[in-house]
């Protein structure tokens, strides 16, 4: 059992060579906290990517021209999708509650002097509710407005703010590229979704005004699908597929030119990837840990060569090899736990600090602090041990000759 006199005699040690004892530890507080944030900021991004998903709108399916997600799709070879296939989803298959058009195209809008990019997306009332957005002012699109292609639109929390700023925005006219259209409504903000991206930097116009105002064709880029509470996701991905294929007039030899993907299944890649894309990081930083544990052994080797008269004096008068052994344990961990501690705080300002910056959720996570701290307390017993144990060995009649 350690007594007081032995830690009291391990703290004496370190407070004699502070500076040094300082820039031993910076081994471990450096592998503390770059395990610890990379942990943290890596949750918070998958607790991001995990949040966007969800705000598109539950039991969502997206239909995407082109065999992939992602780069390259919807390229050659992949016809885009008409107005006829998003009725015929919505009408010919079960289990399917709503289907919106989507027609996309990025546009500088101008206010009296304000003007901003943005993203102008065409689709019809169905779009809201399959995108599980909810108004704050104004109204939605009337069908005689839809029919027409009217010059309407309504718009997202930041184009307001960054169009009229505090003044409200309803009945006001802005210019997307060639022709003015009219705010009826204020969309409640969604915030940003994961890694920056601003959900509530859009502007909703009726699917035949941007067909006709800003794309210049009949096409849709894509198409979000909302089932029926309980319908079965894969039953109606398959539904979806052998119609469209039917539809796109495409042999059994051919492949499919579209995709069909499943929200659900979308976060659950994500957070996967997310998820081992973390554990990798905290398995490099924790390598930082092993180097400063070697550090902490390295140096308690140097102290116990320059006091090995010390330790000899001890074992002359009667000190026994396992108090000598404790004494240099102590100081080791205590070197290792200073070091966790510092890491601690330093990975709590380094967490937030990223989180700010990447727009990301923070969460405290109490267990990976915990295993962190411990892990460096470990560290100190493992690489300590060896030099503690030189100490404890040492012949107390060498020892005193030792110059």
């Amino acid at each position: 059992m350690i007594g007081g006199n032995t830690i009291w005699l391990a703290l004496r040690a370190i407070r004699r060579n502070l500076m040094r004892s300082v820039l031993t530890t910076l081994g471990v507080v450096i592998g503390v906290a770059a395990v610890v944030t990379m942990v943290t900021v890596g949750n918070g991004a998958t607790r991001a990517v995990q949040a966007q998903i969800a705000s598109l709108g539950s039991n969502l399916l997206m239909v995407r021209p082109g065999q992939r997600l992602g780069p390259g799709a919807g390229g050659a070879g992949a016809p885009a999708f008409k107005l006829a296939d998003v009725q015929a989803l919505a009408t010919q298959i079960g289990g399917v509650s709503s289907a919106a058009p989507e027609v996309r195209a990025g546009a500088t809008v101008v206010a009296e002097n304000r003007n901003w990019a943005t993203t102008v997306t065409g689709s019809s009332n169905d779009y809201f509710t399959v995108g599980n957005w909810k108004l704050a002012t104004g109204r939605l699109f009337e069908p005689q407005e839809e029919a027409a292609g009217a010059a309407v639109c309504v718009i997202g929390a930041t184009v307001r703010r960054e169009l009229f700023g505090a003044d409200d925005a309803l009945g006001r006219a802005i210019r997307i590229r060639r022709f003015d259209c009219t705010v009826i409504g204020v969309l409640q903000s969604k915030g940003q979704g994961g890694f920056g991206m601003d959900q509530d930097d859009t502007i909703v116009v009726p699917t035949a005004t941007a067909q006709r105002r800003i794309t210049g064709s009949t096409r849709v880029n894509s198409i979000l699908v909302s089932l029926q509470p309980g319908s079965d996701a894969q039953r109606v991905m398959k539904s979806i597929g052998e119609l469209l294929r039917e539809r796109r007039k495409l042999s059994p030899a051919d492949p499919d030119n579209f995709n069909v993907l499943d929200t659900q299944q979308i976060a659950q890649t994500l957070s996967g990837t997310t998820e081992l894309m973390t554990s990798l990081l905290g398995a490099v930083a924790a390598v930082s840990l092993l180097v400063g544990g070697i550090g902490i052994m390295n140096i308690m080797l140097v102290s116990v060569t320059e006091r090995t008269r010390e330790i000899g004096l001890r074992l002359a008068v009667g000190a026994l090899e396992r108090e000598v052994l404790a004494q240099f344990l102590v100081e080791a961990v205590v070197l290792a736990a200073l070091g966790g501690l510092l890491g601690l705080v330093l990975a709590l300002a380094a967490s937030l600090g990223l989180s700010t910056l990447l727009h990301l959720p923070f969460q405290f996570m109490p267990g990976i602090n915990a295993l962190a701290f411990a892990f460096s307390a470990v560290i100190g017993v493992v690489f300590g041990f060896m030099p503690a144990r030189r100490a404890a060995r040492l012949d107390p009649i060498e020892a005193l000759r030792h110059e």
